[in-house]
């Protein structure tokens, strides 16, 4: 998890420095439009795996999966306002495991409607920090074996996934004109399983997103 962090920051840099370009070019052009009411559309990538607080032996490799939606921007003045957004986010992880002296892989894939109501903090017309609680709802799983033959798959009738979580989302909003790039950070607050048993794998996924949007003012 520290390293999704450390890589998620480095690319928010990474972001920073590139656009900041852009801004100087636009500058002495752009109306600042940091109170208008926004209505907006994005897609990207999702840079997923999970976590699991009670078992430090948890070793999961991350899945890239699709992310897109929409969003409003709500002020509350120059500085401040409200974005909630709504997206369809694609989820899971890889891991190993093994089984009567055989190993064997598999590959989580979980379909979710996230839903992040963030705090909208907006320095300068270009730049917004967010951050908010996130509500996901769980539409579908899938698990995958690599074990030779065998294949498995899951639907949202298993009784043990919960169907909503609650998390926490953060990131940030690069704006060049009507155009939004955006990074994300966001990761579940409860657990994905409902029973919790020991036998169990308890996890909370965790995510990093870039999308790139388009608003309409």
């Amino acid at each position: 998890m520290k390293k999704m962090f450390r890589s998620t920051l480095l690319l928010f840099a990474m972001a920073v420095s590139t656009t900041g370009f852009a801004q100087d070019d636009t500058a002495s052009s752009s109306t600042d439009t940091r109170e208008n009411f926004k209505f907006g559309v994005k897609a990207g990538i999702n840079l997923s795996n999970v976590y699991d607080e009670e078992n430090d032996e948890l070793v999961a490799d991350g899945k890239v999966g699709f992310a897109g939606g929409a969003f409003i921007a709500i002020p509350f003045g120059k500085f401040i306002g409200i974005q909630p957004e709504i997206l369809y986010s694609e989820k899971g992880f890889k891991a190993e495991g093994s089984f009567l002296g055989a190993d064997y892989e598999f590959t989580r894939k979980t379909s979710h409607l996230d839903i992040p109501v963030h705090l909208q903090i907006k320095p300068t017309e270009n730049l917004s920090l967010l951050v908010g609680p996130q509500f996901s709802y769980l539409l579908s799983t899938e698990t995958e074996f690599n074990d030779n033959s065998v294949g498995s798959e899951e639907d949202i009738n298993d009784d043990n996934y919960k169907k909503g979580v609650f998390g926490v989302s953060a990131g940030v909003d690069f704006n060049v004109d009507q155009f939004v790039i955006s990074a994300r950070a966001a990761w579940d607050l409860s657990k994905t399983d409902s029973d919790g048993e020991e036998s169990s794998l308890r996890y909370k996924n965790q995510v990093i997103q870039f999308t790139v949007g388009y608003t309409f003012l």
